[in-house]
């Protein structure tokens, strides 16, 4: 029996291909006298979708099994064991586990069975209607962060209260014959519990960093596998991005390649896209809600959180994880950015090496890591006693259209910005007391930003500035997730961290609008966080305590 989603797409597919027949057939009188025809191309459409529609165990199986390796790559077997993609953390199950001892509202696909089963009737409503998107408003339930400070959000935000800096030597390669030799490493990193040993070997460190935060997020939310199996996993998606991607598994594949195409990852492609980590983590939750990922150089954080909230508020997902990860402190990464000429070269000095307005800052220091926000609608979080955070307001994206590397002499992108995530947000500007800015330590970068808060904010005397990139370094994609996740802290715990290295200011900033060298009591009103990345992307989002 043909289900509505099958029916509806062979309508689809068979009026599209009468068209065609009815425009290109010379010899057709009338597309109404081709009913023999109809029936014919009816009949072998509804075959090929049956035949096409594999259930959903064995689709995933076979993606993973299509790319086995050759032998001279690894001797290891059972690729495609029951614990292949994911961990033994028992908050969540992995997808090949039996999904008959799951309880479910809506009952999971049986072997067998066509993945079009899916879309139940009970579903069927939601589909064809428009859902209301009145007073849908977006929170916080949930953290993970990976940082060289910290692994959680609380030890990683008291590091940050307390000014610990998390920038030191580079200890995965030998940098001696680079010019900067510091960068903001994470040291030790465990992926216990949360992804399978046979595929942490095989997967980039940045798609790693983003299932632990990713996964660490959701329990921090409180969603435990007995309620996974109560929400309708169709509106709930993952937005995390990254802007480097797997490029040590991609390079790695290239110095294989050298040798031999025998002596390539079979998943050196797969994984070196930025998408893959969020399809994984949604393959092993089981989420068929918006999934896919958003690459925007630095900004790209905020451009995943935005749109992940985008998503709730229409009505298309109730839950989202959203973010950005990135792990580029490598040869080819280090070697790049030290190419541009952008990095920081202080490297008799690594804690003091990141300083951002301070009149000695000499550029900025790379970082790596992950940051995921659990975004939740508002009355799914209360039904099920979600601890919120804080609420998201909004934000705006821009583009400078200016350079590939240097932000418009004016700051004419990163104001429009600002006032077009205020409008969003129906925010004024006397209400934001609390800004992260992007600030990464890089002398036009730094006072650009400056000069445009002060545009939009200047006659806010309440107003406070600070940058944790002072503390763990850029961390590229990943920056804006973090810096978010420090921005619902202050919200959370009313502190704001310091800026750190700040010992003697540019003489263009003024010290009564950036936070010093300590911390500083601040009931926050509404928080902004900035990202901007090469090519003029521009971002700004807002979060406010939850009323």
């Amino acid at each position: 029996m043909s289900t509505p989603a099958t029916t509806s797409l062979c309508t689809w597919f068979v009026a599209a291909c009468m068209s065609v027949g009815c425009q290109n057939d010379s010899t057709m009188l009338s597309c109404r006298s081709s009913t023999n025809r109809r029936r014919r191309l009816f009949s072998k459409c509804r075959a090929q979708l049956a035949t096409s529609l594999v259930p959903r165990s064995s689709r995933i199986q076979g993606l993973i099994s299509s790319f086995e390796p050759c032998h001279e790559y690894y001797s290891s077997q059972s690729v495609c064991s029951k614990d292949f993609l994911f961990g033994d953390n028992k908050a969540f199950g992995s997808i090949f586990r039996d999904v008959s001892r799951r309880k479910r509202i809506h009952s999971a696909p049986r072997s067998g069975e066509a993945v079009a089963v899916a879309v139940q009737p009970l579903m069927e409503d939601a589909i064809k209607k428009k859902p209301s998107t009145k007073h849908r408003r977006v929170v916080v339930t949930g953290m993970g962060v990976e940082t060289s400070i910290g692994h959680d959000p609380d030890v990683f935000y008291n590091n940050l209260l307390e000014g610990v800096s998390g920038i030191s030597e580079i200890e995965g390669f030998d940098c001696s014959n680079y010019p900067t030799k510091i960068a903001g490493e994470i040291k030790s990193f465990s992926t216990d519990g949360w992804v399978a040993p046979k595929l942490s070997k095989r997967m980039d460190k940045f798609m790693l960093y983003m299932l632990t935060a990713g996964k660490k997020a959701l329990a921090d939310s409180g969603v435990t596998e007995e309620i996974m199996d109560q929400m309708d996993k169709s509106k709930c998606g993952v937005l995390i991005g990254s802007a480097m991607g797997g490029m040590k598994v991609f390079n790695d594949a290239i110095e294989a390649l050298r040798i031999s195409y025998r002596k390539m990852n079979p998943f050196c492609v797969p994984f070196a896209t930025t998408n893959m980590g969020s399809a994984m983590l949604a393959m092993d939750l089981g989420w068929m809600g918006p999934n896919y990922s958003i690459s925007t150089a630095c900004a790209t954080s905020n451009f995943c959180i935005l749109n992940a909230a985008n998503h709730i508020i229409r009505g298309e997902a109730d839950m989202m994880l959203s973010g950005g990860s990135d792990a580029v402190i490598i040869p080819i990464g280090l070697g790049g950015f030290v190419a541009c000429r952008a990095l920081s070269q202080r490297n008799n000095d690594p804690t003091k090496a990141s300083r951002p307005w301070d009149n000695n800052r000499d550029g900025f220091v790379m970082g790596e890591g992950a940051g995921v926000l659990v975004l939740e609608e508002l009355e799914h979080a209360k039904a099920r006693g979600a601890k919120i955070y804080a609420e998201f307001l909004g934000g705006s994206f821009t583009s400078d259209a200016y350079h590939m590397t240097e932000p418009h002499p004016d700051g004419a992108g990163v104001i429009l910005c600002i006032e077009k995530a205020l409008a969003h947000s129906g925010v004024s500007r006397e209400d934001v007391n609390y800004i992260n800015a992007h600030a990464t330590s890089t002398p036009a970068g730094d006072l650009k930003e400056y000069q445009a808060l002060l545009h939009c904010f200047g006659q806010n005397k309440e107003l406070r500035v600070n940058s944790t990139k002072s503390m763990i370094g850029h961390l590229l994609g990943a920056a804006g997730a973090v810096e978010a996740v420090a921005a619902v802290q202050a919200i959370r715990t009313g502190w704001i961290h310091p800026n750190i290295n700040l010992d003697t200011p540019d003489e263009r900033v003024d010290m009564n609008v950036l936070v010093g060298p300590k911390k500083e009591r601040l009931k926050v009103k509404v928080a902004l966080s900035n990202s901007f990345g090469f090519g003029g992307h521009n971002s700004s989002i807002l979060f406010a305590p939850f009323q």
